[in-house]
This record gives C-alpha cells, structure tokens and sequence, in this order.
C-alpha cells in the first residue's frame, strides 16, 4: 500500500485546513488509519485513529473538539479536518496503516505503511 499526504500549508491561528491521505495498491477497508505528527525538534505523537474494527475514531486529548477524522471509501482516501488551528500545531503531519490491537492504536511502530508527510504550520 502506498499513501500520498497531502493539504497541509501555512495558515494563521483560529484557521483550518484538511488533510488528505489517498491509497493505491490497496484500500483503508483493511486497515486502522492513524494520523501522526512530528512537531519541530521533538519526537513523533499521534493525533488520531479511526480503527477498522466498528469505525470508531479517537483523538489525542489536545485535539479533541477541533479535528475529525474520516474515510471515503469510493474515493480510497482519509481525511484529517482540523478547525480552530493552533500554533502548537505546527508540525509534519503523517498518515499511516497497519492492524494494531487497541491497546496499541497509539504506537506509530503497530503502523507499517506510511505517507510522506505534509508540513502544518500555523502562525500566531
């Protein structure tokens, strides 16, 4: 499966933005998809999950209320809706696969295709 990122750019604080993740050579269907971020000089974290098993999306506490995750199925593709944009923000943002067990959703190793990622930065 190959993953192509896309929509981030540079916006002010309060704006928003979506992100795209689209699939070829296989399809969301048969995974969880996560969204992941890398801000400037620190580790990568999660920012969201929408699980295979029953659909259900999670959201890291300090995006909770301002993004969404979703999955258009005809279209093969994710998206990441992310509103009321902060500059905390600000980082490479990552689309990932894989079949991690719940207890493991979090962990971007449980993750074995990835996108290329696409740079969110938001001023103040």
């Amino acid at each position: 499966v190959q993953l192509q990122a896309s929509g981030g750019g540079l916006v002010q604080a309060g704006d928003f933005l979506r992100l795209s993740c689209a699939a070829s050579g296989g399809t969301f269907n048969s995974y969880t998809v996560a969204w992941f971020r890398q801000p400037p000089g620190k580790v990568r974290e999660s920012v969201s999950v929408l699980r295979l098993s029953g659909g259900n999306s999670y959201y890291r506490d300090s995006v909770k209320g301002r993004f969404t995750i979703s999955r258009d199925n005809a279209k093969n593709t994710v998206y990441l809706q992310m509103n009321g944009l902060k500059p905390e923000d600000t980082a490479v943002y990552y689309c990932a696969v894989g079949r991690p067990a719940m207890s493991a959703m979090w962990d971007d190793k449980m993750y074995y295709y990835w996108g290329q990622g696409t740079q969110v930065t938001v001023s103040s």
